[in-house]
């Protein structure tokens, strides 16, 4: 049996592929049940997923809401949990302090972040970057595979593929700001969206944003992606207290994540790609 907790937008698509792979799912969320696989069984709590459960997937905002899942966990002196696979974006220091948190009870830990959207999530074409001991990350390889098709083992301890997923939401975040004032002054010097999406995608300039995002939700209006601004901004502002640790370069990050910040203050939980309307109209 897996658990699976946190049927957002990700987690409930994350939840379907699991339940389409044929596994047996319990699930919970605080919402309730509405977005939860019609063949699972859903539970009203954290601890009865723990009980029933022997892999508990993890969909949810931030690292604050893994570590107290984790808490609760090994709260449960029955349970049956004996690995938590972590698809949210946490950050490297709190995935290790999950898993150190969970080793106290001898429940491996799984960090594995996803990218692709949710788009990618029903395609299966997901990308699961994962990072973990041998032993817990060969427990939980039929549960990546019922994820999604794409699964990349980046590194043997957890925070490893929290790093590459932070540089890469880092990437995503900055590619589609730049864009966005790329696009706002070729609008403004007359030229037509679509022709420009045309020549940048066969030219140097072409990208995720150029490639997917413009056409999907800018050229049609339709703003639905189903990643928010204010997720993107945590993600970036992560990044940069990951980065400030190491003593890296931040140059181009502080400016990206000043972009994000103000976008997300001025239209908490606007869906990403309205960047560009932002961005045009600032």
């Amino acid at each position: 049996m897996i658990g699976f907790v946190g049927l957002g937008n990700m987690g409930a698509v994350l939840a379907g592929n699991l339940a389409d792979a044929g596994h047996p799912l319990v699930t919970h969320d605080a919402a309730g049940p509405a977005r939860s696989p019609s063949s699972a069984l859903h539970v009203g709590d954290v601890a009865e997923a723990a009980r029933r459960a022997e892999v508990l997937v993890l969909s949810l905002p931030d690292g604050t809401a893994s570590e107290q899942v984790a808490r609760e966990v090994l709260a449960v002196a029955e349970r049956r949990v004996r690995c938590v696979v972590d698809t949210s974006t946490v950050g490297v220091g709190a995935a290790r302090t999950i898993a150190e948190l969970l080793a106290k009870g001898e429940v491996g830990y799984v960090d594995a972040p996803v990218s692709g959207g949710v788009a990618g999530a029903r395609a299966r074409t997901l990308t699961v970057m994962y990072a973990g001991a041998d032993d817990a990350c060969a427990r939980v390889e039929p549960v990546l595979a019922g994820l999604s098709d794409r699964r990349h083992r980046v590194g043997d301890r957890p925070g490893m593929a929290q790093a590459l997923k932070l540089a890469n939401n880092f990437l995503s975040a900055t590619t589609l700001a730049a864009t966005s004032e790329a696009v706002a002054f070729g609008l403004a010097a007359g030229l037509d969206l679509a022709t420009m999406l045309d020549v940048l995608n066969t030219s140097s300039g072409r990208s995720a944003a150029t490639e997917d995002k413009f056409p999907r939700h800018v050229l049609t209006g339709r703003y639905a992606a189903g990643f928010t601004n204010s997720l993107m901004a945590k993600d970036v502002r992560l990044y940069l207290s990951e980065v400030a640790e190491q003593g890296g370069p931040s140059d181009l990050g502080r400016t990206a994540g000043a972009v994000w910040e103000s976008f997300a203050a001025a239209e908490p939980g606007a869906d990403f790609t309205r960047i560009f309307p932002f961005t045009e109209g600032a």
